[in-house]
């Protein structure tokens, strides 16, 4: 019999990501409803009640929310949001947590975020342009100045799993290449974003906001999206993620985070100002320390992933309490704490992955102190079965960075199968590595 009172959730994904979200959700008395793409058998487990469809199948999942009479609706992917789930889900009185289709521009359209960064004069604005077939040839000399002056970045102006962004030196050997590429993106995207290529070290604040004034800063969380140790190979959508005890992180003061947070403060209400209505949801900011102070890379209108794995084990507060709140508009009331532990996330993916991967049957290991978040997996009569992407994540938690390492580290070194994962995320040796980068960074800016 369900429990008197019990807020029923919708959960839209099928990621790591979602399975961490939904673990937070019922640690804090909600009973979830997934709406899944895959099965996930850690969701599947722990979920009242679940439906598999396609992401960008909006009337399934509020066929399936009304069905189940979910009263709020937290979404997890970006996909469904550029799909106006939100919008459709409110009509059907369903309350979210995530923004409605234009509001999602923040992460489906790179031009409109980089547009409204200059034209309110915020903080953290970067030397850019955007271009379509109309004025393609125009970026040629565009890219000759950005080489000139330390590179440029091609960035497709839409959603492409984490994976579209390029750099000069280290996916684009010189300026033909890049322009190459622009053409390529120009042939399935409306325009293309090229930015100067910025040096120092990235970082991502997630923040919830409800719209009224209301904001909640999550702890601070580096992810690392090359393939293999070290930081090489292609991009990919994240190969794992750290964040510390003292919720900054090695090469940051608390002064930086506090500009990002007064960044992303000063976005939501440039946006609310650009289109008339607040922005209630994620606003998860890539930011970059560099010589010049804190700059924008990009927001994306979700939590991310891996770095929601971090994040959601640290709440002390009931997250069912914080999505109440945030579509309650009352978020700036609730007192929202946090354990003071530091957490390594490392992902276990499919050999040849993200170009060429390998599917197979995988044993994943259970016990130990590692948490254990499923990603994208087939659950068969044989087992848990790896796709194309990301398979499971392990997080460890320990009052220091190199303890929870080693806790995620033992958990992923004993699955079997064809799969790898990056050991040195979350080693000392990594995050020297990271320290002495940004040492050299600011010096070279003295």
């Amino acid at each position: 019999m369900r429990q008197v009172g019990k807020t029923k959730v919708l959960l839209v994904g099928s990621g790591a990501r979602e399975h961490a979200i939904a673990d937070a959700l019922i640690a804090g008395g909600a009973e979830v409803y997934a709406y899944m793409q895959l099965l996930n058998p850690g969701i599947k487990k722990i979920a009242k009640k679940y439906d598999v469809g396609k992401a960008g199948d909006v009337a399934s999942a509020v066929k399936f929310a009304c069905e189940n009479s979910a009263e709020i609706a937290v979404i997890g992917p970006e996909t469904p949001l550029a799909a106006g789930i939100v919008d459709e889900l409110k009509k059907a009185g369903v309350e979210c947590v995530g923004p409605e289709k234009l509001h999602a521009q923040l992460e489906t359209s790179k031009s409109f975020t980089r547009n409204l960064v200059k034209k309110y004069g915020i903080e953290g604005g970067i030397k850019f342009r955007i271009f379509t077939k109309g004025n393609a040839t125009e970026a040629k000399q565009f890219i000759k100045e950005l080489c000139s002056a330390g590179g440029c970045v091609v960035k497709p102006d839409g959603l492409t799993g984490g994976k579209g962004v390029k750099l000069t030196g280290e996916h684009l050997r010189n300026e033909d290449e890049v322009f190459a590429y622009c053409k390529d993106v120009l042939e399935a995207h409306p325009s293309v974003v090229i930015e100067e290529r910025l040096e120092g070290e990235e970082f991502s604040l997630q923040t919830l906001t409800d719209g009224n004034g209301g904001f909640l800063h999550f702890p601070v969380v580096q992810d690392h999206k090359r393939a293999f140790e070290n930081d090489c190979g292609p991009n990919t959508g994240g190969m794992g993620s750290y964040s510390d005890s003292n919720f900054l992180l090695p090469f940051l003061e608390a002064e930086d985070v506090e500009k990002a947070k007064t960044i992303t403060e000063a976005v939501a209400a440039a946006i609310k100002k650009e289109l008339g209505a607040p922005y209630r949801g994620v606003m998860y900011g890539g930011f970059m320390k560099t010589k010049a102070g804190i700059k924008l890379l990009e927001y994306n209108a979700r939590f991310g992933d891996p770095e929601t794995m971090n994040i959601m084990p640290l709440l002390r507060t009931s997250f069912l309490e914080i999505c109440k709140a945030t579509v309650e508009k009352r978020l700036a009331k609730l007192k929202v704490e946090f354990e003071r532990k530091a957490t390594v996330c490392k992902y276990v993916v499919p050999e040849g992955y993200p170009d060429n991967p390998v599917t197979g049957r995988i044993v994943v290991p259970e016990g130990g102190k590692s948490l254990v978040y499923y990603a994208n997996v087939e659950e068969r009569n044989d087992g848990i079965h790896t796709t194309k992407s990301r398979a499971v994540g392990f997080v460890g938690m320990a009052d220091a960075i190199n303890d929870a390492e080693k806790i995620a580290e033992e958990a992923a070194s004993k699955v079997q199968g064809r799969v790898f994962h990056r050991k040195d995320i979350g080693t000392e040796k990594l995050l020297q590595k990271r320290i002495y980068h940004m040492k050299k960074v600011m010096e070279a800016g003295k």
